[in-house]
């Protein structure tokens, strides 16, 4: 209220028998009075007129008093965290080492089914050098009911995602739509755990685990990941990055990353993860959010498409560079009886490292298949 004068005080105000005529104004009140509905209309028009009028200067009044604008503007770019997550925090947990590290892979049905890659997989941690401590830390996620089925009946963390609409439990041959799909379904899923505060080291099913892998990783690096094919250099981002194998600590460089990986997948559209990384790479949003890639020797990380020469230092090798689920176990199993070999055999002679691995063997035949050119195709080349 303004006090210099401008405004009306009390007393000011005339009665109306002060400004006029009173018996005219009592014949108008009579007249108002014997008209109910005029009067309800015009409480309710003066009534609403009031709460418009006190919205618009207390816009906020009527939401609860935590309500914060600001922190709603910003929660929508922000990770909503729905019970599901809780599931998942709590799998987490009980999985996760000291420092909030788990170690994941998914699994649906086909992979799943006893003495399949799900078996092959959790056999190499037992039989590898000291790397059956790794499996209480291991969290499986299973993209179907039975594959969640199966890793319940034999393993302690197993975690069920579901994808409305879509059925991953059968093989997802490489590059159809359905295997595009999981890649990408993957991607989605690391990022919610990265969101939750665990760091992880992804892993495929169909890479075995023979030595501790976190003895060759880099301490400075936040995502770091194996290789097809290593050209020489952690840094040198000519390397061919593959996306079964990787560490990630969880921190905002990462969630940003993998945010911006997923949307990705919009810009180059029946493209699998792991080529769309390789495409956004060199993105300049990487410098800007100041992520540290590294990428890992197959020296220690190998693989079909580039093994791991020396037995006494590899630690996973990874069924890459292969089509087809029977070629895969097929060549799992060669390459677990290779270890084998290796193992029993003396102290003196492991340091030796005569021995060579056996695989790939079906494996090739697939891959070279896969990028042979149609005969039609061979026909117009040569013509």
């Amino acid at each position: 209220m303004d006090s210099g004068g401008g405004g009306i005080k009390a007393g000011d105000e005339k009665s109306p028998l002060e400004t006029g005529d009173g018996n005219q104004h009592h014949q108008h009140h009579n007249q108002f009075f014997q008209h109910p509905l005029k009067m309800v209309l015009l409480f309710a028009a003066v009534a609403l007129s009031c709460l418009v009028l006190y919205h618009s200067a207390y816009p906020f009044q009527f939401f609860p008093s935590s309500y914060n604008p600001s922190s709603a503007a910003a929660n929508l770019s922000s990770p909503v965290k729905h019970k599901e997550d809780s599931d998942l925090e709590s799998v987490l947990k009980k999985a996760s080492t000291a420092d909030k590290t788990v170690i994941l892979t998914t699994l649906n049905e086909a992979w799943a089914v006893q003495n399949s890659v799900f078996d092959i997989f959790l056999e190499s941690f037992r039989i590898g050098n000291g790397t059956s401590r790794f499996l209480k830390h291991l969290v499986v996620i299973a993209l179907d009911q039975k594959a969640y089925a199966r890793c319940s009946a034999v393993h302690p963390h197993c975690y069920s995602l579901s994808t409305d609409g879509i059925d991953f439990s059968g093989e997802a041959v490489f590059m159809t739509q359905n295997y595009l799909k999981m890649m990408w379904r993957r991607i989605d899923f690391l990022g919610t755990v990265l969101d939750l505060g665990y760091n992880f080291v992804f892993t495929d099913a169909d890479i075995m685990w023979f030595r501790d892998p976190f003895q060759h990783f880099y301490g400075d690096a936040d995502f770091q990941i194996a290789c097809d094919y290593f050209k020489g250099s952690s840094s040198d981002l000519n390397n061919y990055p593959n996306g079964g194998f990787n560490y990630v600590k969880s921190n905002t460089r990462t969630t940003h990353f993998y945010r911006f990986w997923y949307t990705s997948r919009e810009k180059y559209p029946d493209k699998h993860d792991q080529d769309v990384l390789n495409m956004i790479k060199r993105d300049p949003y990487l410098n800007k959010i100041g992520l540290y890639i590294r990428f890992l020797d197959t020296r220690f990380y190998g693989g079909f498409c580039e093994p791991s020469r020396d037995f006494n230092e590899v630690c996973t090798m990874h069924a890459n560079c292969c089509v087809g689920l029977e070629n895969k176990i097929h060549d799992l199993r060669i390459m677990l009886e290779d270890w084998r070999k290796y193992k029993s055999l003396p102290p003196n002679q492991r340091a030796l490292n005569r021995l060579s691995w056996r695989v790939p063997q079906d494996c090739r035949t697939s891959f070279k298949t896969l990028h042979e050119p149609k005969k039609n195709e061979t026909q117009k080349t040569k013509s």
